[in-house]
């Protein structure tokens, strides 16, 4: 006669299935994203029904994006008789003080008075990899403007680095101007 089961493949198929992966989400600084760091992290997992703790490293490369998964095979549980599951970690990013990530790059937001805006001005940017990165402004600040620094953003593979974007919150006066103050202000205005 025939096989009980249907064949013995499909027997041993179905006693042999993989659990799912564990999945832990693992939340990075923005510096760390930018920069790359290694850390070690203690897995618990049972095997044949014994707990059992060992330690991974997760080595997170320079300019890694949120949503980036780290596959350990064979580190989950395994059930007795069964294949042992994956253990899976997902990078996951802290909100940032300063900047927000827009894919490869990097948005950052100066709020500026109104006369910085006509007049130019310098702003010093403190960079993720712990530098001041002086920018002269010397355009006029309109409305939606962002001054696009090439380079400055997230590292890419292949050593090159997205942009940093630098958004501008303009500030108007809040107190009304004087006549004087007005006279002036229409008469440097007149030919713009």
């Amino acid at each position: 006669g025939g096989h009980p089961f249907g064949g013995p493949g499909m027997r041993r198929s179905t006693s042999r299935r993989k659990p799912s992966p564990a999945m832990n989400n693992i939340p990075f600084s923005l510096e760390d994203l930018y920069k790359g760091v290694t850390k070690s992290y203690k897995i618990t997992r049972t095997v044949n029904g014994r707990q059992q703790q060992e330690t991974v490293t997760v080595e997170v490369k320079p300019g890694w994006k949120k949503g980036t998964k780290i596959t350990f095979e064979g580190k989950g549980d395994q059930p007795s008789g069964g294949l042992a599951g994956d253990v899976v970690f997902v990078i996951d990013e802290k909100p940032h003080a300063h900047f927000k990530r827009d894919g490869n790059d990097l948005v950052y937001t100066q709020d500026v008075a109104l006369s910085q805006a006509l007049c130019g001005f310098a702003l010093s940017i403190p960079t993720l990899d712990g530098r001041n990165l002086r920018v002269d402004m010397s355009e006029i600040v309109t409305p939606g403007y962002q001054k696009v620094v090439a380079g400055e953003g997230m590292p890419m593979r292949g050593g090159s680095k997205g942009n940093l974007r630098i958004k501008f919150n303009v500030r108007f006066p809040t107190r009304p101007l004087n006549d004087e103050q007005k006279k002036k202000l229409k008469e440097a205005l007149a030919n713009g």
